[in-house]
């Protein structure tokens, strides 16, 4: 076990597969010298080379079209967004090319193209700078959004990225980059070896798992809300209430069964999340719970996330963003039912 950051554990896993296989080659803004602005990548350009670390025009839609191309040709690129906000110039190649092609050729073409996105708030950033998108993508079928919530989590999901046929929006929380945490390198490296590799590892990078075991509650969170929803667990904990915390990791596909599992057995669940409530990821996982666990819930399914409005500057993030406060309030409120 080693103890490192978010940001170095990517760095390490992106190291991992472009050892493994020669075909992996990261492309991006300022990735390679200078090794990205989070310094995800540093130090990869001085051991790889230029040739497979290269440093991209400021051209999002460029740099995916052009990756598409490269997958086309049985590279598999893994590029780098070097902000949220700055994604949309390139939703068009996303959503029309990278997400459809395989299903036009029929099955023919595989688009195997991982985009990193540093993503979310906390940060203290200026405009375009902490969006949270993920829903506007998980509505587009043919693509997978996860985002890791611990450094072992981004260990291992990136690399299970790199190894999957799907393409694969893999989304960083910005603010956990410095979050540091115990990783064994060694314990994903069966799995993406031998014939039925890329299946296991898309498979398993889809899985949700029970960050904390309770019996009252359910609270689900995902990336950049895992941490608090944590702290939220903690917190009731000590008053009495048994929340039990579950990790989606994957958005697009949700892992439907592991949140309905638990939500059967408390009754109550809260979804955490920095993107908007409205039209947001947690509506929809609380229209499958409605649907699939009705007759077994106390209370209905509550939601905490950004409000419906553009993300403010920096002064006002916090009043923004789902707090420990928000997240009480809505435990309080499903345990009163």
């Amino acid at each position: 076990m080693t103890t490192m950051t978010m940001a170095g554990a990517i760095n390490r896993g992106l190291r991992a597969a472009m050892e493994r296989d020669p075909k992996v080659l990261l492309m991006g803004e300022d990735i390679g010298q200078l090794g990205g602005v989070f310094r995800v990548t540093d130090g990869l350009w001085k051991d790889f080379g230029g040739d497979r670390v290269m440093d991209t025009p400021l051209a999002e839609s460029g740099i995916v079209g052009t990756a598409i191309g490269m997958a086309m040709r049985g590279y598999r690129p893994v590029i780098e967004i070097q902000f949220d906000g700055f994604i949309f110039p390139a939703y068009n190649q996303i959503t029309t090319q990278l997400a459809k092609m395989h299903y036009r050729s029929q099955g023919m073409i595989t688009l195997p193209v991982v985009i990193r996105v540093p993503f979310a708030g906390g940060i203290g950033a200026v405009e375009h700078h902490s969006e949270s998108p993920e829903a506007l993508f998980a509505h587009t079928a043919g693509l997978r959004v996860i985002s890791p919530a611990t450094p072992q989590d981004a260990f291992d999901m990136i690399q299970q990225a790199i190894a999957s046929p799907d393409p694969v929006l893999f989304l960083e929380p910005k603010a956990r980059y410095w979050d540091k945490g115990e990783v064994e390198e060694s314990r994903i490296a069966a799995q993406l070896e031998g014939e039925h590799a890329a299946a296991a590892a898309t498979a398993e990078m889809s899985r949700g798992r029970v960050a904390r075991e309770g019996s009252d509650v359910t609270l689900v969170a995902y990336g950049p809300t895992m941490r608090l929803a944590l702290q939220a667990a903690e917190v009731a904990g000590a008053d009495g209430t048994s929340v039990e915390v579950i990790d989606l990791r994957s958005v697009s596909p949700l892992d439907s069964d592991t949140v309905l599992r638990s939500a059967k057995r408390t009754g109550r669940v809260v979804i955490v999340h920095e993107a908007p409530t409205a039209f947001g990821p947690g509506a929809e996982l609380s229209a499958r719970i409605t649907e699939q666990a009705f007759f077994h819930l106390h209370a209905p399914v509550l939601r905490v996330g950004g409000f419906h409005a553009p993300y403010p500057g920096s002064k006002l993030e916090h009043d923004y963003l789902p707090s420990l406060d928000r997240v009480l309030d809505a435990v309080d409120r499903v345990m009163t039912h």
